[in-house]
């Protein structure tokens, strides 16, 4: 049953992903397990498809958004300190800019992969980002921008998490249309991805150091 729910959510079938993690709930399967043995390993695949061009954005989506109903019918069965997270990453479009598409996109793919996400929408500011990375005491700050006027909100956020005293506990990961990497290094950003598997790969290796 793992195999064809891991199949479900590589093909972005809604209907079946949902039947099938209840009906292993039902069985006596742990939420972990599930999560392990099934979910997670269905989404690597969509991200391994996404980056070699085989799948492209509604695709993802579709896969994403499955997961996510999976991930909320399995919540309430993760013990206590059994919580799937890799940790916490705010994610937001900076102030100015209201896209949102590839955010979104990544927030799911974060969750997919096993991260807490904070969505934090569009026009976010620089105090905005760094108030969420207090509060829910983020290991990773994500800021996306699709317009080059909104790009100096990234210098900005970065400057308020220094001064704010949290720049050496919390990565900074950049992207979005006009972001490159060279970019990222010049502002003194911890990552970039160029599409959301990227995006994903890149958040993993810096929790993992």
């Amino acid at each position: 049953m793992k195999d064809q729910l891991k199949q479900a959510i590589i093909d972005g079938n809604a209907d079946t992903v949902n039947a099938l993690t209840q009906a292993l709930l039902a069985t006596g399967a742990g939420a972990r397990e599930i999560l392990e043995g099934a979910l997670l390993p269905g989404m690597e695949v969509v991200g391994e498809r996404m980056r070699s061009g085989d799948c492209f954005i509604p695709e993802v989506l579709l896969s994403a958004r499955t997961m996510q109903g999976a991930l909320d019918l399995l919540k309430p069965h993760l013990a206590e300190g059994e919580g799937m997270s890799l940790g916490t990453v705010v994610l937001g479009t900076v102030e100015g800019d209201l896209h949102d598409i590839g955010k979104n996109l990544v927030g799911m793919m974060l969750q997919g992969a096993g991260f807490e996400v904070v969505n934090l929408g569009t026009g976010v500011t620089p105090a905005q980002f760094v108030a969420a990375a207090k509060e829910h005491e983020a290991a990773i700050v994500g800021m996306s921008a699709l317009l080059t006027t909104t790009l100096p909100k990234m210098v900005q956020t970065v400057a308020a998490l220094k001064d704010a005293g949290l720049r050496d506990k919390v990565k900074v990961m950049i992207g979005g249309a006009p972001v490159t990497q060279a970019y990222a290094d010049e502002i003194g950003a911890d990552g970039y991805g160029a599409n959301a598997a990227a995006a994903v790969d890149g958040a993993k290796a810096l929790v993992r150091g």
